[in-house]
């Protein structure tokens, strides 16, 4: 399954666009068109307009795009007070991230938006394209001009189909703007919209006005009747005053266009051009699932602040992100936090930094969207805008940065500024203090003796081998139980039954026992580096020590955390989730499903198994793999799937505002009709069997998927009583 649906609506609109433009310039150049160029049949660039007014324009427009560039250029400048962010290599993967940009792609991952996006977009770069393409034949000499005969007549009905589209999509934004608006624009509509909107309208429709004006003056000659457009409209123009009057639109037009430039680097218009900027620079180094790399807090002595506070302690790139905001609020849209009414916001954390970030500039610069002139900003910290109430509502389950269509990294500036937060200011919610004094006193979160962490190995008939003990110096895997699955009741039968499917397919693992600490996970996603790095670091010491190359992890968080962070410490690891194993196991024969009863079961995406990382195929094969069984899906699935409401250490806290987020899925996964929740994360079977309970159903079990798949493949069901 793609992490992505990515339609292929653009490609099409951007390949109509661009074969009807370009080939019609092909054609003209090769002189394809029947009988010979007729010279007479051209347009005349500048004619009844003055000479003075001809200067005029050469002189202003030029001035306005040096204003244009600089406006941008001090924009720039705001983003260089960011600090350090290595964007470089990945270079074919920057190129089609850009293309994706600049066709629109991304943009038409949402048909309603991105049909009227495409339309103004193709019709006003088309548009300009032909402007260009004017001015290039009219300053070539008279043997070299290529605007003539029937190709000139076949560019001109390029240009006023282009003309139509553009004005068609201009009038869906405004009805989308002003008239039906969706939710997630509604708030964010400013009088720059207005202006913005105004503006591209003058421009297509003086551009339109000067056609139908200068063709009357010419005297409609008949080779004009290709512009469908202007040459009927032409017929209604009155005669005495034509040439006046198309000096008139041709001025107000060439107004409209100085206005484009001044509007386009000050309004949130300019993510024309940073948008597809953005999306090129979107690559970096790290993994996905992966948080910003810190230096050793152990060792470091120089550090004076951890996290985000200050403009500068963003980075240029997270900088740029607030001016790449197209505001379309889709982050908003799929926000469980903001869904179930917690007070974050994901577009409110990128427009409020950009804010910040715009009024503190030196000099100074106008917002990503301009805001009410009540609101004061006293210093260029980002609290003047952001509360924590936001920050800490946030689940971490990065629906916001995959839904965006610029690829703005909203979590990485959540994160980086609860790191603030909890290190340097020690704002946190109390439920969360209780977790760090027993991942920091007992080395898990659940504040339970280390020395019983493998006690759970007394329910199976086996040995199971523990490295580093009786003289057990190596396994092919080392099987990572975690902390749920070491000491919650629940997730140990996810445990039993995952040890009981290897030792059916025969493969070699070990665990750690007591050697095995918490991975820090969320101690790092609810920003407390330090305890985290206590944790990874003896971890990577004991792995490293007993020469561990493969890792099993049940655990989604475990998995992230180990196969994706670790490496940031010197532990690299290949790690595999169970769900990948067992999906192995079983294509492989070494497990082999029985045909079960017959039942529907729904799959629940662990965020950190599938946004985080794409693991969306593996989890659904093993369920599948069981004959009787049909597997339905959620309206929301895959990655748009909703989050469980654990993630970013939230199973640690108390979900008190709104509705709770396990209890929004769990009727989601109610809704579907099916017999069984089938989970692939310990946090997410916890939360939604505590939902389903909460809405009183008693019908649906969760289940983890090796708990389904063992029931399908070995003697008897495991159960948590076992």
């Amino acid at each position: 399954m793609e992490p992505r649906r990515k339609p292929k609506m653009s490609d099409i609109f951007l390949g109509i666009g661009a074969s009807a433009f370009f080939g019609t310039l092909l054609l003209g150049w090769l002189g394809s068109f029947p009988g010979e160029p007729d010279a007479e049949v051209r347009r005349e660039v500048f004619g009844n307009i003055p000479l003075a007014l001809e200067v005029l324009f050469y002189v202003t427009v030029s001035a306005f795009l040096f204003v244009m560039f600089y406006l941008f250029s001090v924009r720039a400048r705001n983003w260089q007070r960011g600090s350090a962010d290595r964007r470089t290599g990945q270079w074919k993967r920057r190129v089609a991230r850009f293309y994706q940009g600049v066709s629109m792609r991304t943009v038409m991952e949402d048909p309603g938006a991105g049909i009227m996006h495409a339309a103004i977009y193709y019709g006003f770069m088309l548009l300009f394209l032909g402007t260009v393409t004017l001015e290039i034949d009219h300053l070539l000499p008279a043997d070299l001009k290529f605007l003539t005969g029937q190709f000139y007549q076949g560019f001109s009905a390029v240009l006023d189909a282009a003309a139509l589209v553009y004005l068609g999509g201009l009038t869906l934004a405004f009805a989308r703007r002003y008239g039906t608006r969706p939710w997630r624009i509604r708030s964010k509509t400013r009088p720059e919209d207005m202006w913005i909107l105004v503006t591209l309208s003058l421009i297509g429709l003086t551009g339109l006005a000067t056609e139908v004006y200068r063709i009357a003056a010419d005297g409609r000659p008949a080779f004009e009747t290709w512009s469908f457009v202007g040459y009927p409209l032409s017929s209604l123009v009155a005669q005495s005053t034509v040439v006046g009057m198309f000096q008139v639109v041709w001025s107000i037009h060439i107004l409209s266009f100085i206005a484009f430039l001044v509007v386009l680097p000050t309004t949130k218009l300019r993510h024309m051009v940073t948008s597809p900027v953005n999306l090129a620079l979107s690559a970096h180094e790290r993994p996905k699932g992966a948080m910003r790399e810190m230096p050793n807090l152990m060792e470091a002595t120089d550090i004076e602040s951890i996290g985000a506070n200050l403009v500068s302690d963003f980075t240029w790139k997270q900088l740029l992100d607030t001016d790449a905001c197209t505001v379309c609020g889709r982050c908003t849209a799929v926000c469980p936090a903001n869904i179930t009414g917690k007070p974050l916001d994901p577009r409110e954390i990128v427009l409020k930094l950009g804010e910040v970030a715009a009024r503190t500039a030196i000099p100074a610069v106008s917002a990503p969207v301009s805001v009410d002139s009540e609101i004061t900003v006293s210093a260029d910290s980002v609290f003047e805008r952001i509360s924590s109430e936001e920050l800490w509502a946030c689940t971490s389950c990065r629906a916001c940065d995959e839904i965006c269509p610029v690829d703005i990294e909203i979590l990485d500036k959540i994160l980086d500024m609860r790191r603030y937060l909890s290190l340097m200011e020690a704002d946190f919610p109390s439920q969360l203090g209780k977790a760090y004094v027993s991942m920091e006193n007992s080395s898990n979160p659940y504040g339970m003796a280390q020395a019983q962490r493998a006690a759970w190995t007394d329910k199976v008939d086996f040995d199971i081998k523990i490295l580093g003990q009786d003289e057990v110096e190596h396994a092919d895997y080392l099987y990572w139980v975690g902390c749920a699955g070491s000491f919650d009741e629940r997730n140990q039968a996810v445990t039993l039954s995952t040890v009981r499917l290897l030792d059916k397919a025969g493969v070699d693992f070990a665990i750690l026992g007591p050697q095995e600490l918490c991975t820090g996970d969320p101690a790092r996603r609810s920003g407390n580096e330090y305890v985290f790095q206590q944790l990874a670091l003896q971890n990577i010491e004991t792995l490293n020590d007993l020469g561990v190359k493969r890792i099993i992890t049940q655990c989604p968080h475990c998995f992230n955390t180990l196969s994706n962070e670790y490496s940031q410490f010197g532990g690299d690891y290949e790690v595999i989730h169970h769900s990948q194993l067992l999906m192995d196991l079983i294509q492989q024969g070494h497990l082999e499903p029985k045909a079960g009863a017959d039942k529907k079961i729904t799959y629940h995406d662990s965020c950190y198994l599938g946004r985080h990382n794409d693991i969306y195929l593996a989890p659904r094969e093993v369920i599948a793999s069981i004959g009787g069984v049909q597997v339905v899906e959620m309206e929301r699935n895959g990655a748009d799937g909703f989050c469980c409401g654990a993630g970013g250490a939230q199973f640690w806290m108390e979900d008190q505002t709104g509705k709770k987020v396990n209890v929004d899925r769990a009727q989601e996964a109610v809704a579907t009709g099916a017999d069984e929740v089938a989970v692939a994360c310990p946090f997410c079977f916890v939360m939604l069997d505590d939902g389903v309970k909460e809405i009183g159903n008693e019908t649906i079990a969760i289940k983890d998927i090796s708990m389904i798949l063992a029931e399908a493949t070995l003697d008897g069901a495991t159960d948590p009583t076992d």
